[in-house]
Order: C-alpha cells, then structure tokens, then sequence
C-alpha cells in the first residue's frame, strides 16, 4: 500500500508524514508539495516527493500515480481553493487512489457562519460524488493558536472576544496529524466523517479564567460585536481577509457549531487529546 500526503511541507503534513513513518516504510510513502526542495530530507529517508501545485492543475496529472490512500491537506487559498481541491481530487481519481482522506471542518452546513465554510462543503461534496472511498478530518480550531490570545491577555489584563458565551473544542495540531495518520495506516474508517478535537470545549470565559490563573491577576472578559473585533484585528495587523475569517469563527462558535468535544481522537490513536491548557502552561514556561 502507498501512501500520499499533500501540502507536505506544511507543518500539519511534515508532523503527518512523521507518524505515518513509524508504520510505514518511508519508501511506500509519496509526498508532494509546491516546493520540492523543502522536503529534501524526506527524500533523503526514501520517501519519494513530487511537485503538486493545486494553482497548477497541470501538476496534478500525475502526481498521484500509483497512490493508494491519499490524505488531502486543505489549502489555505479561502475562497479560491475549492475549484483547485475539486481539480486534485479529479486526478486522484483518475490516478486510481482507492481512498481520501480529506481536513474539513466541524459542521460544513449552510447554516454555519465560518467564512471557510463553503470550500470545505464543496469540497467534502465533490469527494462524496467522486466515487472514491473518502474520510472527512472535521478539524477544530487550532489550540496553538491561542497561546498568543492567552500572552496578550496576561500582560492587557484583558481578553476581547466576539465569541459570546459560545464554546470552541480546540485540538492541537499534532493530535489533528496522529489521527490523519491512523486513518491513512489503519482500515475501517472509509466513508466515515469524524469531529477531531481536544478535550473538552472551552468559553471565552475558561480562557480568560486560565490567563488570571498563569498571569497572576485578573483578566477581564470583554466581548465585542463581529465588526468591531474584526476591526481590532486589522488594527493589530492581521491581513484583512484573515481577520474576517478570525472573526467569522466567532460567530460560529456562538452558533454552537464547534463546541462538540468527540471522543475521536482517542478512538483513532488510542490515547487522549492534549488538552489546550496544558500546551499553554508548557509554552509559558519556556
């Protein structure tokens, strides 16, 4: 069996590509990405890495040959990527990939305010419609990513949310990596869809208590509208079509699509999720 992976030179795949190793021969594993060179000491422990530009669909011809699982890193191209995703897993298909496996996110319903939204429904569709075995990864937002929010409340003595009195069941990249790889080296999860998560799902106010906490005094909860914390994004520097989605995800937590805590995580690899305080307290403390 050969197994592909996406994207690999991101951080999610490099991590994914690690786990896959400790089951699979290196030789048995294709990795492709943009930038071949970036994956120069993959190569070098026998994987065999191959350009795919999502942006280049002449890249795509054959950049699955020979695959027989394939996991389908979403790109973060929000809102030009859908057509690009639908184009890889048209040539996935026509390669002959029995199985793909695919990071999505947690409720893709129309419903569901997040901006990413629509490329993830799109393209969990055409996976669907596709005729290839698939796994939807519905990962949940980033844990990591709060570690700077946590920072800046301690030392603001003051958390902005627009998430309301909404919960986010945030998972650590690395635990988001170990069940694509147990999907990709293990059978029995082809056409299933699974919630990838930490724990347990946390309100603005458990963050804010958890910055009192490593901080040493109180942290205030302040909660912001969309617009306005969109805007404070922007002010801080963020792209203003990052701070856009930043904040749609706010509003989805509100919505209640990503507070469900699964058990998925340690169905798949077989032990617990890392819990996002205790990556906090360990990047405090270096």
């Amino acid at each position: 069996m050969t197994i592909a992976i996406t994207g690999a030179s991101g951080a999610l795949g490099r991590t994914t590509a690690e786990l896959v190793f400790q089951s699979v021969e290196p030789s048995k594993v294709v990795l492709t990405t943009r930038h071949p060179d970036s994956l120069a000491e993959f190569a070098a422990r026998g994987a065999e890495v191959r350009r795919a530009d999502f942006a280049d669909p002449r890249t795509l011809a054959t950049a699955f040959t020979g695959v027989d699982r394939l996991l389908l890193i979403s790109t973060d191209a929000v809102g030009a990527r859908l057509d690009q995703q639908r184009a890889a897993i048209a040539a996935a298909a026509d390669s002959g990939v029995g199985h793909i496996a695919y990071t999505s996110v947690p409720e893709p319903v129309p419903a569901n305010p997040a901006l990413v939204v629509p490329d993830h429904a799109g393209t969990e569709q055409a996976l669907r419609d596709s005729g290839v075995r698939w796994t939807m990864l519905r990962n949940n937002l980033y844990a990591h990513m709060q570690i700077p929010v946590i920072e800046q409340a301690i030392a603001a003595g003051r958390l902005v949310t627009n998430t309301g009195a909404g919960a986010i069941a945030y998972v650590t990249r690395e635990d988001c990596a170990a069940a694509a790889a147990a999907v990709l080296t293990q059978d029995g999860h082809a056409d299933k869809a699974y919630d990838i998560t930490g724990p347990e799902a946390l309100t603005a106010e458990d963050l804010a208590a958890l910055a009192s906490e490593l901080g040493g005094r109180e942290v205030e909860l302040v909660h912001t509208e969309d617009a306005a914390f969109a805007e404070g994004l922007r002010t801080a520097g963020l792209p203003e079509e990052v701070a856009e989605v930043v904040a749609s995800f706010g509003a989805a937590s509100r919505g209640g699509f990503l507070a469900n805590a699964s058990a998925a995580v340690a169905e798949l690899t077989g032990r617990k999720p890392v819990a996002l305080a205790d990556i906090v307290r360990e990047a405090l403390r270096s």
